[in-house]
């Protein structure tokens, strides 16, 4: 991108709700990450939870029959409330790294995770607690509750310089695109959800 369209997108800004043991969620998330990186865009982390969206259904696409997805999730919601969305930002980056930075393909320790962004590591006790559970909800509907359709993590509001905002589900990302993907991606779901007709689009 060149440096007259970064100007252009000076002032735009990404409310991201994530279920933080999700993989292709974390994808999309590094996407963000990496366009912020690269012209001026403020992320702001919120919690979501698979095991919210779908624990009232007959079958879980997730096949978590032993709830194992509720207790990341708790402890997310619990170090959003507890320490705000920036500190959610790092506790999940650490969550999805080795100590030596190295992207994970699955989440590490969650007690290890919350020392290495400097959060109390008492917070794992939420994930086995249904303590955070009514902030948990809050924050994932805050989300989700955004769209007009049956949507999965991530959920993204884009708010434009102007200050007008859009929800999206997505993108969901089977890899993380390289900088210069990243960018074109960023443009083209900009302009996208800069046309109010625009719906949903599936690949």
């Amino acid at each position: 991108m060149t440096s007259g369209s970064a100007e252009a997108n000076t002032g735009w800004s990404v409310d991201f709700w994530l279920d933080p043991a999700c993989p292709l969620t974390r994808h999309t998330a590094r996407w963000i990450a990496q366009v912020a990186d690269e012209m001026p865009l403020q992320v702001q982390w919120h919690t979501m939870s698979l095991s919210v969206l779908n624990e009232h259904r007959d079958d879980d696409p997730e096949d978590d029959r032993h709830g194992y997805l509720w207790i990341p999730a708790r402890v997310a919601a619990a170090v959003q409330t507890k320490h705000g969305h920036a500190a959610l930002g790092a506790f999940y980056d650490a969550l999805w790294t080795e100590p030596d930075g190295t992207e994970r393909t699955w989440i590490g320790d969650i007690g290890d995770a919350l020392h290495r962004s400097n959060l109390p590591v008492e917070l794992a006790e939420a994930g086995t607690s249904t303590d955070y559970d009514q902030a948990l909800r809050a924050s994932h509907h805050a989300g989700i509750d955004r769209i007009d359709a049956q949507v999965g993590t991530p959920v993204l509001v884009i708010t434009t310089p102007q200050g007008a905002e859009r929800a999206v589900f997505g993108p969901v990302l089977h890899e993380v695109p390289d900088s210069r993907g990243s960018l074109r991606l960023w443009n083209a779901l900009t302009s996208l959800v800069s046309v109010s007709a625009f719906h949903e689009l599936k690949a």
